[in-house]
């Protein structure tokens, strides 16, 4: 069997195992991951860029390898290859628990359990929960969902489709080194500065690509694109805009606004403040249907572009060695 299909039915698999089963409750590769990357950084921690670039390398480079040794020992046997891709997506995909935590803190809010939804809140993003209402809370559920759609889905699946299993775990390694160090706290503010910056990098394709599926997928497409386009930029984060506004208007809410992390305020620019309305504690059932149809509408762009692409590229092989045959020919 082809390796862009065996690709494509692993992957399919994979996501249909998360949305099926979800994370493990122990022993997730992405948690034993953290722990090793904790590790590192305890011995290479100085307070100084160089030695945060040196972490990310480790860590992410260390993973990438492994995932490099694991596909090539299995690439003779297509059953190995399927379950190698299979286990991988299903590791590094995170849909299932993203859309699990928002709907609980959902249906705390519309019980009207607010104490319940403050509680759950950090199972989510890291928002100071005694700080927001109801509908605060709410508005960072949905901005969460959002965000973490293009982060635990569907950049994994762009990177998938490039680089194979190398591409799945590298991104999530990528992406959880941002999540452990990539914040601007006194300790992290240079170590964390690499970590950060290669997320951001490994995080275009798949935000963009969010954008795009969430201005398809949302009830408002024109509402999308105009809150993509008016406001995207005015996010802090390259990558959070366009995804945090393609949907916001994609629900015909605002998003944005003041946020409190830990004691410490910001104030964000508002997407689609315009023709938005405030978030309330219904829209984080249609914010968490809306990710669950960018996550599957993104596994068919990236499995059929690898297969494109695949295809392409063989196409192009053939050519070049009927060419070599025909000069051969001419010349004898």
């Amino acid at each position: 069997m082809r390796a862009d299909r065996l690709y494509a039915y692993g992957a399919a698999t994979g996501l249909l195992g998360d949305l099926l089963l979800g994370d493990p409750r122990r022993g997730h590769p992405v948690a034993a991951f953290g722990r090793a990357a904790g590790a590192v950084e305890r011995l290479l921690w100085r307070d100084h860029r160089g030695q945060g670039a040196l972490h990310a390398v480790v860590c992410a480079g260390g993973v990438v390898a492994l995932g490099a040794v694991a596909e090539q020992a299995v690439r003779r046997s297509p059953a190995a290859s399927l379950a190698l891709v299979s286990a991988a997506t299903w590791a590094v995909v995170g849909g299932s628990s993203l859309v699990r935590e928002a709907r609980a803190i959902g249906r705390a809010l519309e019980a009207g359990d607010v104490e319940a939804a403050r509680e759950r809140l950090p199972h989510l993003c890291g928002r100071d929960p005694q700080a927001l209402d109801a509908d605060g809370i709410a508005r960072a559920v949905v901005e969460s969902v959002a965000e973490n759609t293009s982060d635990a889905v569907v950049g994994a699946l762009v990177w998938g489709a490039v680089g194979g299993v190398p591409g799945l775990v590298g991104f999530r390694a990528v992406n959880t080194l941002d999540a452990m160090v990539g914040h601007r706290s006194p300790r992290y503010l240079r170590y964390g500065w690499a970590a950060a910056r290669l997320d951001d990098v490994a995080g275009w394709p798949g935000a963009r690509l969010t954008a795009v599926l969430a201005t398809v997928a949302g009830g408002d497409p024109r509402g999308a694109v105009r809150a993509w386009r008016a406001d995207a930029r005015k996010h802090p984060s390259p990558n959070a805009g366009p995804v945090e506004a393609s949907f916001a208007g994609a629900l015909g809410v605002r998003l944005g606004g003041t946020l409190s992390y830990a004691g410490r305020v910001e104030h964000r620019p508002v997407l689609n403040g315009a023709a938005g309305r405030p978030v309330v504690a219904r829209d984080i059932e249609r914010a968490a249907r809306l990710s669950r149809r960018v996550g599957l509408l993104a596994l068919g762009v990236t499995v059929a572009a690898r297969v494109v692409a695949t295809s392409i590229v063989a196409s192009n092989q053939r050519d070049q060695r009927n060419q070599g045959n025909q000069l051969k020919g001419r010349t004898t």
